[in-house]
């Protein structure tokens, strides 16, 4: 597996295995261990996934596969993320949807994923998205106290805007080391808004959530959406390559940004068809027409 240099102490693999809907997977600790184990083998060893997802459940529900197997932490690397709260079954004392950013939450946060995913630290922590009540010296506290104390080894954030990015990074006294933010063949809003420019400055590398659209690659029918399925399957003729997911993935990955999407699938073979999609590098007229017909004009 491809893999680049996120900081001193952590590598990530090109693709990244998401656990969003593990919930949904409907494994049990035993399954979901064996599983892991084979996306392993696939190469792929970044887990990442976020304290609200399944409702506060999922860090939980991987930690009772990891506790199975001790061993097997130190073959992987731990994405987590932090920040949105909301009314659940597994969190009745908060009252409404909101951002806490405060350092409080942000560290009580960390030390409750350690405890859920069994582990004695965190390779990443993710603010999960920008507030505008933001305090960026309390936030920058927080990181602080948990990278002296060993428990989080390196932060990022996700889902902000380069300004968001640069005040946030102008009070943290170490490089935040990536954004992960929404790329697909039909989300390109961060080519335009400044996110890759200002990623590709730092030397950072983004993470890509939803990088086949949250399924509408598939399943929409605008003509727009057909217009970038039969440019992804046109290209992929002259690769030898039919399967859509596969050559959706090859896109993001031959970027020149060195973009790491996200796999959220429970499903070893759909694993697999990103892992694929290494072996294919798009040329840049490949990677334009794709641009083009998402965009649905020509490049000026």
């Amino acid at each position: 597996m491809d893999s680049v240099r996120i900081s001193d102490t952590m590598n990530m693999d090109r693709i990244i295995h998401g656990h969003w809907r593990l919930m949904d997977w409907k494994m049990t600790p035993e399954e979901l261990l064996s599983f892991t184990k084979e996306v392993l083998e696939l190469g792929v060893s970044t887990i990442d996934t976020a304290d609200i997802y399944g409702g506060f459940s999922c860090e939980e529900a991987f930690g009772d596969a990891l506790k199975l197997d001790r061993s097997l932490r130190e073959k992987l690397t731990l994405v987590t993320k932090c920040g949105i709260v909301f009314p659940c079954e597994n969190r009745p004392q908060y009252k409404s949807h909101h951002y806490d950013q405060s350092r409080k939450h942000i560290i009580q946060s960390a030390e409750r994923s350690l405890k859920n995913m069994g582990t004695d630290h965190l390779d990443l922590l993710l603010i999960h998205r920008p507030s505008p009540f933001m305090d960026p010296a309390e936030v920058a506290e927080a990181f602080r106290e948990l990278y002296e104390s060993g428990k989080v080894r390196n932060f990022g954030v996700s889902n902000f805007k380069p300004s968001q990015f640069e005040l946030l990074s102008s009070y943290v006294p170490f490089p935040l080391v990536t954004n992960q933010v929404e790329i697909s063949p039909l989300h390109l809003q961060v080519f335009e808004d400044g996110t890759m420019d200002s990623l590709m400055t730092r030397g950072l590398y983004p993470m890509a959530w939803s990088p086949l659209a949250g399924g509408d690659l598939f399943t929409g029918d605008s003509e727009r959406i057909r217009n970038v399925k039969n440019t992804l399957l046109s290209i992929g003729e002259k690769y030898g390559e039919e399967r859509l997911d596969t050559l959706a993935y090859a896109f993001l990955l031959s970027h020149p940004a060195k973009i790491l999407p996200i796999v959220g699938s429970g499903k070893l073979d759909r694993i697999k068809n990103a892992v694929d999609a290494l072996k294919i590098k798009f040329t840049a007229e490949d990677w334009l027409s794709v641009y083009k017909a998402s965009i649905g004009k020509n490049l000026p």
